[in-house]
């Protein structure tokens, strides 16, 4: 399969090759998901697949840098991405607020990554526990994929300090509300000299993606020979601007959802609504330049433009005029294939209800 480097032929792509697979998978795990005996631990796993499942279908465009194992590719990203969605509604809708707990549910990300890591009792601090196996069954299907990727052992590391860093995040700001800011702060002084200038909330929002380990994995999925030097050219390339663009335009478009349901949201710690939109026209510019020292520059950009489009093509910014000016704004930043990106987003999400 070809790399496509246009905006209308990367979106023929998505149509005719990824979306398809991406719901071939993730219909497998809604059916298992079904059979889940704890009644808890099934809603949010449902609840997970049906409103999340547009996760799925965006990161498995880093599969199209696989070749041959394109199919292996997809199965692993969608099987990552619901671990990481089905933890996100545990935490976010938790029975508990106890960071052991959070921390014991995150250890199946590195898990996952890992190829013969033992999987744990990753319920242990917490009382729903049975789960029929689901999301060990998520921890051995990603384990599956990465022994047969012929790269891998050069993306492993990488891949594990960007899972941890996500994990962590997932603990500090599911805690209890008085304990999140103090938390993240902290955390965030550990790095602030191996970061460029940001802030902690910024910080934070870099660590949030998978965008950087989906696409590692990738190419240690289509490649036969990969070295470690050139993974960390790659991390490099993602994190953290592309990662932090990513995460921020996520938390752009939930404002008034956060505002009304009291959750942590990042852009709320902007002292201005001009700060923060410079600072995401800041976020865009920055990852324009990280990505083209990488490999296959021309499509890594394309999926930057992609970030803003598919987020700012949301039926939330739509239904808001001051998000649908702002949003008008950082279209201008990303040119003609953000908007191209934009209008096709906007037409799937009407037809696919998503």
């Amino acid at each position: 399969m070809n790399l496509p480097k246009k905006s209308w032929t990367m979106m023929y792509k998505i149509y005719k090759h990824v979306i398809p697979t991406v719901h071939e998978f993730i219909t497998e795990w809604r059916e298992l998901a079904e059979k889940i005996p704890n009644e808890e631990l099934r809603s949010q796993a449902l609840m997970s697949i049906d409103s999340k499942t547009f996760h799925c279908e965006g990161g498995a465009v880093y599969a199209l840098l696989s070749g041959e194992n394109f199919r292996e590719a997809v199965r692993f990203i969608v099987a990552y991405q619901t671990i990481s969605d089905y933890l996100d509604n545990l935490c976010d809708r938790s029975t508990s607020q106890n960071p052991d707990d959070f921390q014991a549910l995150h250890e199946s990300m590195p898990d996952a990554l890992t190829p013969d890591a033992p999987t744990r009792d990753y319920y242990r601090f917490r009382e729903e526990k049975d789960d029929g196996g689901y999301l060990k069954t998520l921890v051995n299907t990603c384990q599956e994929c990465i022994k047969r990727f012929p790269s891998y052992s050069a993306v492993h590391s990488e891949n594990v300090s960007l899972s941890e860093m996500y994990s962590d995040l997932q603990v500090h700001k599911h805690v209890k509300e008085p304990d999140r800011v103090p938390r993240l702060t902290a955390w965030f002084q550990g790095y602030r000299s191996r970061m460029p200038d940001m802030e902690w909330f910024e910080f934070s929002a870099c660590t949030g993606s998978t965008l950087g380990i989906f696409c590692l994995t990738a190419y240690a999925a289509g490649k036969d020979t990969m070295t470690k030097e050139e993974a960390n050219v790659i991390k490099n390339g993602y994190f953290p601007w592309v990662q932090g663009l990513h995460i921020l335009m996520d938390y752009f478009i939930d404002r008034e959802e956060d505002k009304e349901g009291g959750d942590l949201n990042f852009c709320f710690y902007y002292e201005t609504e001009e700060d923060m939109l410079r600072r995401m026209e800041h976020f865009f510019h920055e990852a324009e330049k990280s990505l083209k020292s990488l490999p296959d520059s021309a499509f890594h950009r394309l999926i930057n433009n992609g970030l803003l489009a598919i987020y700012l093509a949301d039926a939330k910014v739509k239904q808001d005029p001051q998000l649908r000016k702002q949003g008008n704004r950082l279209i201008r930043s990303g040119g003609a294939s953000t908007v191209f990106f934009y209008l096709n987003g906007w037409v799937y999400r009407q037809v696919s209800k998503t």
